[in-house]
């Protein structure tokens, strides 16, 4: 406790100088009896405040412990048994700091709880007409397809539901990313297999690859696994997955491989496109950030659309810009980065975009 207090440390030094001044005193005077009679008078001079110090360091040493344990989750915190003077007033501001905190704390959740049960509602509000629209719109198709008139209006129907579908998409997407900005989504902590994770992740982009006619690779270390929450890094890597798939050509390929060591497992992610335009990296996983004008128009003609009875084409966007938001959002909110960059061969040339997923081991300590 010394060492760890200049003032006290300081203060004893004085007083033993005193009290060793007083000895020689003594001594010069009345000889060794002269000087036990100094160093006594020392010591008992001494005792009140080194009593008095001993108990406010320990009144101390107790405020410190009951502070620590509220930064590790404790929610009580008294100071009653304190003694009235300076340090029973520290105490009493300390313990009303650590009461309007917890208040605080307490308003922030509820606030939160809040915040997701309205999202929940909106979600609801805006999901149940556009169900309708879409049943609607569906309806409609069909019956123009079973009189077998008007294909071109049948054709701008099909586009008017994918339009519509990519809508629905994006409402989810955006209530997700504002549950998130909220602490309002929660995680589960579980070992997650990732050869199931890429499979669950793949399935709904199956038609996608095929249509594309791009082909998907996995290797996959055997047992590669990680602690996370399986679903929503299943819609991480399906974000990103998508992503590779717009962005590579008829014939390309789009690699998922895997590795775990001592510190992490990291799952990368590969394309055979012409890769991520450097101006556009460092923004990459901004919200509604679309890249060069180049990407955009690759992702526009992999969504396609059939040109309209005037001529003219009614083009699909391939998307906003906020699925690898929203994916490093996931992964970062367990734990986990994600990165990307270009992928190069050996001579350095570009030949894909890398995106890769770490989800670090726990470490005891």
């Amino acid at each position: 406790m010394i060492a760890r207090n200049r003032e006290l440390a300081r203060t004893l030094a004085l007083w033993l100088a005193l009290a060793i001044g007083a000895a020689l005193a003594g001594n010069a005077l009345a000889g060794l009896r002269g000087a036990a009679l100094g160093i006594g008078a020392a010591m008992a001079a001494a005792a009140p405040f080194l009593i008095l110090t001993y108990r406010r360091y320990r009144a101390l040493r107790t405020m410190a412990g009951n502070l620590d344990a509220v930064l590790h989750g404790e929610r009580e915190l008294s100071f009653d048994r304190m003694d009235e003077g300076e340090i029973a007033v520290l105490a009493s501001e300390l313990d009303k700091m650590v009461l309007r905190l917890t208040l605080t704390a307490d308003d922030l959740a509820a606030e939160r709880t809040r915040l997701a049960d309205a999202l929940a509602d909106i979600s609801h509000q805006l999901k149940t007409p556009l169900t309708a629209l879409s049943l609607t719109t569906e309806l409609v198709r069909k019956d123009l397809s079973a009189d077998g008139a008007r294909p071109q209006t049948v054709e701008r129907l099909r586009q008017i539901e994918a339009l519509e579908m990519r809508v629905e998409d994006l409402v989810s997407t955006l209530l997700r990313l504002a549950q998130l900005d909220a602490g309002a989504l929660a995680f589960a902590r579980e070992p997650v297999a990732v050869a199931s994770l890429t499979e669950r992740a793949a399935a709904p982009l199956a038609i996608a690859f095929d249509l594309a006619d791009v082909e998907l690779v996995q290797d996959i270390e055997d047992g590669a696994s990680f602690a996370g929450d399986a679903a929503w890094t299943t819609e991480a890597l399906g974000n990103v997955l998508k992503n590779c798939l717009e962005h590579t050509p008829a014939g390309g390929r789009v690699t998922v491989s895997a590795r775990e060591d001592l510190i992490a497992c990291r799952i990368r992610v590969t394309d055979t496109g012409p890769g991520i335009a450097e101006a556009d990296l460092p923004h990459i996983f901004e919200r509604f950030y679309r890249g060069s004008a180049a990407s955009a128009d690759r992702g526009e003609k992999r969504s396609g659309g059939s040109p309209a009875p005037d001529g003219a084409a009614l083009v699909i966007p391939a998307g906003v810009g906020i699925g690898l938001s929203l994916a490093r959002a996931l992964v970062t909110a367990q734990g986990g980065t994600l990165t990307a960059e270009n992928a190069r061969d050996a001579s350095g040339a570009v030949t894909g975009a890398l995106f890769t997923f770490t989800f670090f081991k726990d470490v005891a300590v």
